[in-house]
This record gives C-alpha cells, structure tokens and sequence, in this order.
C-alpha cells in the first residue's frame, strides 16, 4: 500500500524555521522524484520544491530558493524540506508527492495528507 506521510508542520513566527518530513512507503523511493506543493488560502496550489531521488537533481521555485532545502535521508524512505526565514507568504497546507520525474504530474494515489504551516507574529 502506497503511503506518503507528511509531518512537521506548526504554528512560526516570521523568520523562523521548520523542517517538514514526508515519510514514504510501498513503493521504492529510488525509482522516483518527490514534490512539495503549497496550498495557501484563496490560492492554486504551488509547486514549491522537488528532488530527483536517483540523480539528486533538486528544484525551487523562486520565493524558496535560498531559504528552502529539500533533501532525502539516505538511510529512510523520508523526504525532508528544510525551510528557513519564513514568512506570512509561506503559510499553507504543504504536500508531498511523487511522481516518475520533477517535471511530471504526481502519480494518482501518491500523495500525502498534507502538514499546515501558519508563519503569524
């Protein structure tokens, strides 16, 4: 049974810091990349970062590049996105995904649960 497994999510003042975690199981993680997206309120959900499990290519959007650190723990099945100097416009439902390649659409059925984050002084 294909399962991701978001965590790490909370309540941060601006500025601070959060590591969240997608822990993955039921299928081999080797064979594919993983996704976080944002789901902020009122907005389309946003492709935040992605990695290349394989290769270890990694992928930021914009607004994260320099304050976000994706990566995988070599000794888990478990994505991690480190984020850094958050800010109110990073508040949001953050998902995990995975799919064939960074580029492609997430498998159907690939998808955690989701984690808030709420960045308010």
């Amino acid at each position: 049974q294909v399962q991701l497994v978001e965590s790490g999510g909370g309540v941060v003042r601006p500025g601070g810091s959060l590591r969240l975690s997608c822990e993955t199981s039921g299928f081999t993680l080797d064979y594919y990349s993983i996704t976080w997206f944002r789901q902020a309120p009122e907005k389309e959900r946003e492709e935040i970062s992605c990695i290349s499990i394989s290769s270890g290519s990694t992928y930021y959007t914009d607004s994260a590049k320099g304050r976000f650190t994706i990566y995988r723990d070599n000794t888990k099945s478990t994505v991690y996105l480190q984020m850094d100097n958050l800010n109110s416009e990073d508040t949001g439902i953050y998902y995990c995904a995975a799919g064939a390649r960074c580029s492609a659409t997430p498998l159907k059925g690939y998808w955690g649960q989701g984690t808030q984050v709420t960045v308010s002084s």
